[in-house]
């Protein structure tokens, strides 16, 4: 699958940024519930074994969700590498980002798998593990200061919060206002990527990594360049949710924004 791939190369780039950091950049807090960078890899790399496990281990998958619901999801993080935070963190990590690429690259993309509540297909499941890894890797980016250079891989994530406009809603008990605005998106290489029906009255336009940052909650929309027109397209991206579990609020403006630049 062409997910896999991206997914790999989404996990490579994180891994080159902190390549070269020092073990006590690790433990810098970034803008995301005051978690550190290690915080992140240490969730990152959880959820990607399980996404592993998936395929090869079922029953382990089971007994893992039972003892995250007993124990709670940051302690099983924890558990899981022992603690462990820099260098010997991102190590482990990359080891198991590379063994589930593997693993999804020649997997039927149909196939259903266990998951956190309803089953997934397989393509979602590589799917929602590059979105996590991009959206979690905005704010790790953000707290070393280093602007990201997207590729069009994002194309995936911008296809996750399209498809998930009414899960926005259903995910509030919320009916949608009408329907999903025409989103019109220029990808970091310079294509356009257009979706729905062609409505200049109902519109999303601009940038494609702003687009992705206001569906994965890493931006407040007020915070992006995007043209948001019409009261579907301002109410959707007020609230605009593409992964899954409870609901989730964007971040307040000003609030989320890269380390050397002012907040807006």
């Amino acid at each position: 699958m062409q997910q896999a791939h991206d997914f790999l190369e989404e996990s490579r780039a994180l891994h080159t940024l902190l390549t070269e950091r020092t073990d006590q950049d690790f433990d810098r807090v970034t803008l995301f519930k005051d978690w550190t960078i290690n915080d992140v890899l240490r969730h990152l790399h959880y959820w990607n074994w399980m996404a592993e496990l998936q395929l090869s281990g079922e029953g382990r998958l089971e007994d893992e969700l039972a003892s995250v619901g007993v124990e709670g999801m940051r302690t099983r993080e924890q558990a899981h590498v022992a603690g462990a935070g820099g260098q010997t963190l991102l190590a482990s990590w990359w080891e198991q980002a590379l063994k589930t690429a593997q693993i999804f690259t020649t997997a039927d993309p149909k196939a259903r798998l266990k998951w956190v509540g309803p089953s997934m297909s397989a393509r979602s499941s590589i799917t929602a593990r590059l979105m996590e890894t991009w959206a979690h890797g905005q704010e790790v980016y953000d707290v070393l200061g280093v602007e990201r250079k997207d590729e069009d891989r994002i194309r995936n994530i911008a296809v996750l919060g399209v498809n998930t406009y009414g899960w926005t809603y259903l995910v509030r008990k919320q009916e949608p206002p009408g329907p999903m605005p025409f989103v019109k998106l220029t990808a970091p290489s310079g294509e356009v990527w257009s979706f729905g029906e062609d409505d200049a009255s109902n519109c999303i336009e601009g940038s494609a990594s702003e687009f992705c940052q206001v569906v994965t909650q890493t931006r407040n929309v007020k915070d992006t360049s995007l043209a948001v027109i019409g009261p579907v397209a301002t109410d959707w991206m007020s609230k605009a949710q593409c992964f899954a579990g409870g609901r989730n609020d964007p971040p307040e403006p000003g609030t989320r924004f890269r380390a050397g630049t002012a907040s807006t």
